[in-house]
């Protein structure tokens, strides 16, 4: 048996058949069975599909657009990372679903069905408790809660997590990636068994809550608050922060985020943008009339998360691989602080690899400006 369980692999190559070329010598393991990639929309993604389909031959490839990569060098742009999982250790099954908006609770449980058979005659491991799920979704959908939500009660109790395509900030056109395609709209869902010990988890770094505002004019389906106090939105959330509209960038977006409270805990309501012909602000998140928001103090960015991490390494023995969705708007902060030097020690501490998201999921839930992911332990079980 191959002492091989992941490989990680990095291309700056612009040209896709270059890229792919890259990637394929990197990942040349004849081990490698499954391949996970997280690419910049700045490709030509019908190029970069062609090429990496016909460069991984025989080898399931399933990815994403990002808003910037988590590579071994820290966080990156207009790159592409790709991880190799060992068949000795993971059995890796994909199902795409192409239409979000249309998906119901009988196509969850076929989904999960599908999955979990395709994992179960690959013989790696029992399917309950050495199995996960992971979600990769259109990042500019709005269909992203009530989808999470109809898989999560199909999910039979399988953890999961997962994050939502990017494009570099451009809030213009996100894809995944599923057996050769690039596609909109739609979600791959993947079940990873694996005979490795392995936890899912979720950190924020909310410190405290303090002006509150009440959302009084919104559209739900298309996330849109026209409304705070019964002010134009994007008056009022600069009147909270002490500054000019035109001021308003997803740079100051990601220190003063707005959150909600359910079930005792805040969480981030991210803004995506300013409309400027009616002042209304466009949420990553859900958002309805009634909702009470809240500016939130933000505290050290890396402290709990380095806190789950040492836990878990404690727990579960050094990582093999965390494998994270990495709120965008987290990055910005980071890079706003200048912090990338220390964004960088951590993630190479702990074998960080991944993307910066739209959205991070956990267990049914859509979040906003956190870091989600799965601890994989180096040891098998």
């Amino acid at each position: 048996m191959s002492n091989i369980k992941t490989i990680t692999a990095i291309t700056r190559a612009t040209d896709p058949a270059i890229a792919s070329l890259e990637l394929r010598q990197q990942l040349s393991d004849p081990d490698i069975a499954f391949v996970l990639f997280y690419c910049s929309s700045v490709y030509s993604l019908d190029n970069l599909a062609k090429h990496m389909t016909s460069t991984f031959t025989g080898i399931e490839l399933v990815g994403c657009t990002t808003a910037g990569e988590i590579t071994p060098n820290g966080y990156e742009q207009h790159s592409i990372i790709a991880i190799g999982f060992s068949a000795f250790h993971f059995a890796v099954s994909a199902q795409i679903v192409e239409s979000m908006e249309n998906f119901s609770l009988i196509d969850a449980q076929e989904t999960v069905n599908k999955l979990t058979e395709s994992c179960f005659f690959k013989k790696i491991a029992s399917i309950k408790n050495n199995s996960f799920l992971l979600t990769l979704l259109d990042g500019l959908s709005a269909d992203e809660e009530q989808f999470l939500v109809t898989l999560n009660s199909a999910a039979g109790g399988i953890p999961h997590f997962g994050g939502s395509a990017g494009d570099d900030i451009h809030l213009a056109n996100t894809h995944v990636f599923y057996q050769g395609s690039f596609y909109q709209n739609a979600a791959i869902v993947l079940m990873v068994n694996t005979t490795c010990p392995f936890e899912v988890f979720s950190s924020n770094h909310i410190k405290y809550a303090t002006s509150k505002v009440v959302v009084t004019a919104a559209d739900a389906d298309s996330r849109t608050v026209y409304e705070l106090n019964a002010e134009p939105a994007a008056l009022e959330y600069a009147r909270l922060l002490n500054v000019k509209v035109e001021d308003l960038s997803p740079e100051l977006f990601a220190l003063h985020p707005l959150a909600v409270k359910v079930g005792g805990k805040y969480y981030i309501r991210s803004i995506q943008k300013v409309n400027e012909a009616d002042l209304s602000l466009i949420f990553y998140c859900a958002v309805d009339v009634g909702i009470v928001l809240s500016t939130v103090v933000m505290d050290d960015i890396f402290a709990s998360l380095s806190s789950e991490l040492t836990r878990m390494t404690s727990q579960y023995g050094e990582p093999e691989l965390v494998l994270t969705c990495d709120c965008f708007l987290r990055r910005l902060e980071i890079e706003q602080r200048q912090l990338l030097g220390e964004a960088k020690t951590l993630q190479q501490r702990y074998n960080i690899r991944g993307f910066n998201t739209y959205g991070e999921h956990i267990d049914g839930t859509h979040l906003n400006q956190t870091f989600t992911g799965v601890f994989i332990a180096g040891v098998s079980k």
